[in-house]
């Protein structure tokens, strides 16, 4: 686990995400493309997560979208690796391939070039999944690479104590049907 206080004190929502996680019972998954990591790292930061965190996937290529978290490859090339569409795909599978009640997900263009997509640098998808709801929210970040990925967390965070604010009803994992 990683206890750098830093990286806690850099994402202060983590935290609170985590009480959330612990006071309903349930656990988190991620899957991340444009932030590499940073959404695992930053939860796993606080102290006592091993309580909550699953595990996560870093998924920059489409393949791997498709292949571990089964994002439908129909929906990905009608909507692209960076959209809402893909991004709910992403946290409901995270989910469901690591057992957890909340998955979160993170698409986007980070910067500072596009690579491949005539999307625009800033455009993040953020997503979460909870068996009976999910929840998306686009971001349109002006900041450079290290911020737009920062803004990213950030709401995926907020997102994830959104997703748990009424609690959680069961701390099992998502049923393979849903």
């Amino acid at each position: 686990m990683n206890d750098d206080p830093r990286l806690a004190a850099a994402f202060p929502e983590s935290a609170a995400f985590g009480r959330r996680l612990v006071a309903s019972g349930l656990t988190v998954a991620v899957a991340e493309s444009c932030t590499g990591g940073l959404l695992g790292a930053a939860l796993t930061a606080v102290p006592g997560a091993s309580r909550y965190v699953r595990g996560g996937i870093i998924a920059y290529a489409d393949s791997v979208k498709i292949d571990l978290l089964a994002v439908d490859p129909d929906r990905l090339a009608r909507f692209g690796a960076v959209s809402s569409e893909v991004a709910v795909e992403m946290a409901r599978g995270v989910a469901r391939l690591l057992g957890a009640g909340v998955g979160l997900a993170i698409t986007g263009v980070a910067g500072p070039g596009a690579e491949g997509t005539a999307k625009p640098v800033g455009l993040i998808h953020v997503a979460g999944w909870r068996r009976d709801r999910i929840e998306s929210a686009e971001l349109h970040e002006r900041g450079n690479r290290e911020a737009n990925r920062g803004a990213a967390v950030r709401a995926a965070l907020l997102l994830g104590s959104r997703l748990t604010a009424d609690g959680g009803s069961s701390a099992q994992p998502p049923a393979a049907d849903v």
